[in-house]
């Protein structure tokens, strides 16, 4: 069964702007399903549209406004 973005429900999202770059973190359910948290980055292209890139790792700075809004999201959990 493929994807269907209409049955994925976000019950928290925050997005935090770092210039260049944002990070979402978001609390989703799909399907009436398990409740999980997700991190997703994006970066701005040279056409200064925003584009979905692997997260992987985060600055020391990126973590430290990060971790608040992951506190607040598992308490939506």
């Amino acid at each position: 069964m493929p994807y269907d973005q209409s049955l994925d429900v976000a019950k928290f999202k925050e997005t935090k702007d770092f210039g260049e770059t944002r990070i979402t973190v978001g609390v989703y359910s799909y399907n009436e399903g398990a409740v999980k948290l997700q991190l997703s980055r994006e970066n701005m292209n040279a056409n200064e549209e925003w584009r979905f890139a692997k997260l992987g790792r985060m600055t020391k700075e990126e973590a430290q406004e990060i971790i608040p809004i992951m506190t607040k999201a598992v308490e939506q959990m």
